[in-house]
């Protein structure tokens, strides 16, 4: 099998390494033994959704031969799943960011399978998951890509000598499904939202007894995240009706990208088996309902000394580490709105007086600033908390950000400013209002465009301004009430 291996396509493109090829031979053999029916082949769009087909058992050794060819326009969609580029129009010498490129003609990529992500899926144990790269069919990664994009991240930070350990809280709801929305009038891009309720009523945060009203759906939700080998830590009651967070413990940024993707389809999966609609859009428009948050928890370590370089050293105070890090996430912070809040919905989650930041400043142990900052004399967990992203980002590319931003304020020797103490109040900057002016920020970027390459910056840019522009020209509730009586 593992010479099979060797001689297919992707061995042959240098796509499948040594170790793949051996970890290929294990999976395969497992699908057989197990007698599991179907593997679903995905990879992570620009949106952080899991997109791909499913092949049945006989059939899987051929991925890891050949890949498996999906329609590039996956990677050209909108959140409303349209098509956001012109795929029909030759290339030109005056092509731009507006066309396809290598996508003319709406053809194929290729998914190259990673066999670390393999995982049976507890409440569907018959079938299984593996993620992809993603590549074009000449081998080359598609500089969008969201593991390629996390994975240069990563390796510019390894190039400073540095790793990056990252926890996760993640903030979502869980409502009861009223109705489905599946009259054929609700079938447009995108559909009709569905009618929920709430599991529970909110604003008794950590309360017990909420915990006992959810505790049969938690339960599940957690036993189907540990069978997925995820690191669940704890699982909470929020602060708003029906919103619940589960945190994680810490590991690389890949592996929690990874986690998180997973998390979130497991979850959405789970939930609809059960009549159940679970969200993670950042402020849900329902009556009492609070905004999401995704706080992501960073610290840093030392290659050499496996040292984490954010812990103070005695007497207290940020080590040089620290300090760049911290200077670095807020001087690059409103460029990195798109990144780690991405959706026109996003920016309504930064108001004042919420525990979601509405500025760009820091604070020790702070819960309205952006940056709160855990940081203890001889506390190896010592680290960098940012409120500032939401849990509809594309994890792969939010915590790149974090990675690009963190390690230029280092690089350039940059050095934080005093800590707030009034985190809505003061003259620091506000972070973006709206994905418009996210989306102006980070078209001012010379970090994330030198970072990520033009073809990202490009193509981001494209892709969210034609979301933004459609919002803008949709007339909204609010202008129906506010004016058609009036005028």
């Amino acid at each position: 099998m593992r010479d099979d291996f060797r001689a297919g396509k992707l061995a042959q493109m240098g796509l499948l390494s040594d170790d793949d090829r051996a970890k290929a031979a294990d999976l395969v053999a497992q699908v057989r033994s197990e007698g599991i029916e179907t593997v679903r082949v995905l990879f992570v769009d620009q949106h952080g959704i899991l997109r791909g087909k499913t092949i049945v058992a006989s059939a899987f050794d051929s991925v890891f031969g050949a890949g498996l060819a999906v329609p590039s326009t996956l990677l050209l969609k909108d959140t409303s799943h349209r098509t956001a580029f012109d795929v029909w129009s030759p290339a030109s010498a005056s092509s731009s960011a507006c066309d396809a490129g290598p996508m003319q003609g709406a053809g194929d990529v290729l998914l190259v399978p990673c066999p670390d992500t393999f995982r049976v899926l507890p409440w569907s144990p018959h079938s299984a998951w593996i993620f992809c790269d993603v590549v074009f069919r000449n081998g080359r990664p598609v500089p969008f890509g969201s593991r390629h994009v996390l994975r240069s991240a990563m390796d510019q930070l390894a190039d400073q000598g540095m790793a990056a350990v990252i926890g996760l809280e993640v903030e979502f709801h869980i409502f009861e499904r009223l109705d489905s929305a599946r009259g054929h009038q609700q079938s447009g891009m995108p559909g009709t939202p569905v009618e929920t309720r709430n599991l529970a009523q909110g604003y008794q945060f950590l309360t017990e007894a909420r915990y006992g009203e959810l505790e049969a759906i938690l339960d599940t939700l957690r036993r189907a995240a540990q069978g997925l080998g995820l690191a669940v830590r704890s699982v909470e009651v929020e602060m708003g009706p029906s919103q619940v967070e589960f945190t994680f413990d810490p590991a690389d940024p890949m592996t929690q990208a990874d986690a998180m993707v997973m998390f979130r389809s497991m979850v959405k999966q789970v939930c609809a088996a059960q009549g159940l609609h679970a969200s993670f859009m950042a402020k849900p428009r329902l009556e009492n309902t609070c905004a999401n948050g995704w706080h992501i928890h960073q610290s840093l370590l030392d290659l050499t000394t496996g040292r984490n370089l954010f812990m103070p050293d005695e007497g207290g105070g940020l080590t040089p580490q620290a300090s760049g890090w911290i200077a670095g996430l807020l001087k690059h912070a409103a460029a990195a709105s798109v990144l780690i809040a991405p959706s026109v919905n996003s920016y309504k989650r930064y108001l004042p007086f919420q525990l979601a930041p509405n500025r760009i400043q820091w604070g020790q142990d702070n819960r309205g600033a952006m940056l709160r900052a855990l940081l203890q004399e001889g506390d190896p967990a010592s680290r960098i908390e940012n409120r500032a992203p939401d849990t509809s980002a594309n994890p792969y590319y939010a915590l790149a950000a974090q990675l690009i931003a963190g390690a230029e304020g280092i690089a350039n020797g940059r050095v934080a400013p005093a800590p707030t103490l009034s985190p809505y109040e003061g003259s620091d900057l506000q972070l973006p209002r709206s994905l418009g002016d996210a989306l102006q920020a980070f078209e001012g970027s010379k970090l994330f465009r030198q970072s990520l390459g033009d073809e990202f910056a490009d193509y981001l840019l494209h892709l969210k301004h034609f979301e933004w522009n459609r919002y803008l020209n949709t007339v909204s509730e609010w202008e129906q009430a506010e004016y058609f009586n009036l005028y």
